[in-house]
């Protein structure tokens, strides 16, 4: 599978990259194949195959591996989308809340230092991690614009005062991918919105550590459509426990059923609690995918164009919840 990452606006300053008009740089990642399946039964010894990319696809086996490894080598990677970063980052978060901090070997290529770096990811990554090098050179770095309408910066989500700039923030930037990219009309567009901010919420009440969110458009040139890739996560305390305060639950993949499947909420008032049901109903409406991950289990809504198991129970216990999202266009 080939897949189109636009930084539309970067301007095409490299030699020998494929431009399409002015302002749009192409990093294309030719996969040998069209996803990294993830057996439970392999032997958990890190690969470099398995560590060229960093996705929900490979997220379980890369937990496994960070786990163990007193260092965390990433210097083979070639692909890695906001899922991957955004976990990188909350496994950070994960360590620094247990007095732990690892070194991080940076990526070789400079094309994915680039886009790191025009993610924000080393922003946030140098508080949790020793980074090697401490300072990674890029010769020419994508040139920025506020106004970006193919992705949204890795943008933490914590208990501050800005919290409704964050959720603004998201609000703008998502609506204009959507729009743009995806060409999704108004009213769907705005009550996604409205739903996807209830889910950075619900990050501010149910986790005392930092959670964070990013964005990115490709092009999936298998459907020959534009996806926008949308990553939610923190290190809270799960639907499990959440729950666990109205409901009776066996383990935590019940209670991602009972919250995604049945709109379950801690909350007694009507109306809220329900975001998540309504990003399923709006992925559903739209084709889409979605999967959400929390604690040992994860459970997935997954199209007829997409990959992916619908139920994983017995996964490596990570806190919180895992949030991927994957939109195609109409």
């Amino acid at each position: 599978m080939q897949i189109t990452l636009t930084l539309s606006d970067s301007k095409c300053i490299i030699p020998g990259k494929t431009c399409i008009g002015e302002k749009n740089y192409r990093y294309v990642s030719i996969c040998k194949r069209d996803h990294v399946n993830y057996d439970s039964s392999m032997n958990h010894t890190a690969t470099p195959q398995l560590l060229m990319q960093i996705t929900e696809d490979t997220f379980e086996k890369i937990l496994h591996t960070f786990r163990e490894a007193q260092e965390i080598n990433l210097q083979d990677v070639t692909f890695i989308d906001p899922y991957g970063m955004v976990g990188i980052l909350e496994f950070g978060e994960f360590l620094k809340s247990n007095d732990i901090q690892k070194a991080l070997f940076l990526p070789e290529s400079e094309e994915v230092l680039k886009y790191l770096e025009r993610m924000d990811f080393f922003r946030f990554a140098s508080g949790y991690y020793i980074l090697k090098p401490p300072k990674p050179q890029i010769s020419q770095k994508y040139v920025r614009s506020s106004y970006s309408d193919v992705l949204l910066e890795i943008t933490p989500i914590q208990k501050s005062d800005d919290i409704h700039f964050i959720v603004g923030k998201v609000k703008n930037r998502a609506h204009a991918i959507l729009t743009n990219h995806l060409h999704y009309d108004e009213r769907a567009i705005n009550s996604f919105i409205v739903a996807l901010s209830e889910v950075c919420q619900n990050i501010l009440e149910h986790s005392e550590t930092k959670g964070f969110v990013g964005i990115q458009k490709y092009h999936f040139q298998n459907i020959n459509k534009n996806v926008v890739k949308i990553a939610v996560m923190d290190i809270g305390i799960g639907f499990r426990m959440s729950l666990s305060e109205r409901f009776s639950l066996k383990n935590d993949l019940e209670a991602i059923k009972k919250a995604l499947l049945h709109g379950a909420s801690r909350h007694t008032e009507k109306g809220r609690g329900h975001g998540l049901a309504a990003v399923r109903r709006f992925v559903n409406q739209w084709n889409g995918k979605l999967s959400i991950r929390s604690g040992t289990a994860r459970l997935s809504i997954i199209p007829a164009w997409a990959w992916g198991r619908e139920k994983e129970p017995h996964l490596t216990h990570f806190p919180g919840t895992q949030i991927n999202i994957l939109l195609p266009e109409i």
